[in-house]
């Protein structure tokens, strides 16, 4: 059986007594995330976090402002990418709670939800807006109304249950002694989940991008943004890893799906990087092959 203070260091559970005291913890980190901070390593996993918080803050606002100048995001963004993205951050904020991850990732969790739902709910206004009927019109007041609802719902549900969840660190500890228990394990399951949503999203964008043979539409800060913030989320992860050798794989075990997660992520937005040079290069070409085939056409009038 693990002793309990092994167990608090490799799953980042502080005991109540030590929550309180936080002697030598650095002060800004405990009144913000009440994370008991004590040496460089953690120190750093923690501002390497709040960076990928602002990376993902703000991934989304290119992408906003670039459909709201064409009002074509509907034409530009896959469905399928949309929804398997919602769906990841979803499962991987219970997964989060439920495996009582670091505050860091809580909070992160929170901004993913809170920013699909802004993507998601323009594209669905776009897309019945540029249908064009008086049903539509109808259709689109009461999706407006019942998505927003939903969004406020959302907005102060899930704050509240992270300040339910460091209230109730003790009766965790107490509960996760000696087995992850059944909430423990479904929160893993919904970690490996929101993984294949998070690696299952890319596709669809990709695939429609190769249909099109066209970017346009969608801004490549969103998914620079995005690379920059899963780098960093990872980062902040394989940071906090304990210094003890008999910790590491335990905590590497615990940290997987969302570890998977942010790396795989990571290496497919290469590949879409790549779409966007390439297909940029083709549209510039296009301009100027165009010129070649009037400019003769132009001469032969002229001698006629």
């Amino acid at each position: 059986m693990m002793a309990p203070q092994l167990y608090t260091h490799a799953f980042n559970i502080s005991l109540v007594e030590n929550r309180r005291l936080c002697i030598n913890g650095t002060p800004w980190i405990w009144h913000l995330l009440e994370e008991c901070v004590e040496d460089a390593w953690e120190y750093w996993s923690v501002v390497i976090g709040l960076i990928s918080i602002v990376c993902f803050l703000f991934a989304a606002l290119p992408q906003l402002y670039v459909a709201y100048q064409n009002g074509k995001v509907d034409q530009a963004l896959s469905l399928g990418f949309l929804l398997c993205w919602i769906g990841g951050d979803l499962t991987n904020f219970i997964g989060c709670y439920l495996t009582n991850q670091l505050p860091i990732q809580i909070v992160t969790a929170i901004f993913y939800v809170n920013m699909d739902i802004i993507v998601i709910s323009q594209f669905a206004y776009y897309k019945l807006k540029n249908q064009k009927t008086t049903k539509c019109s109808v259709n689109l007041k009461n999706f407006c109304v019942t998505w927003v609802l939903m969004c406020i719902t959302l907005c102060v549900i899930l704050p509240s249950q992270l300040l339910l969840r460091n209230q109730d660190r003790s009766t965790v500890l107490e509960a996760s002694k000696n087995t992850l228990g059944m909430i423990e394990m479904s929160g893993f399951i919904c970690g490996y989940v929101s993984c294949m949503f998070y690696l299952g999203s890319r596709f669809p964008q990709l695939y429609k991008n190769f249909q099109r043979r066209s970017t346009e539409g969608t801004s490549y800060l969103l998914f620079a943004l995005a690379m920059m913030g899963n780098c960093t989320y990872g980062l902040s992860l394989v940071l906090k890893m304990p210094a003890a050798e008999s910790l590491r794989n335990l905590y590497f075990l615990h940290h997987l799906p969302w570890l998977i997660g942010s790396f795989g992520v990571l290496f497919l937005d290469i590949f879409m990087t790549a779409q966007f040079i390439m297909y940029r290069k083709q549209n510039k070409r296009r301009p100027s092959l165009v010129a070649l085939e009037v400019e003769p056409l132009l001469v032969n009038e002229e001698d006629s």
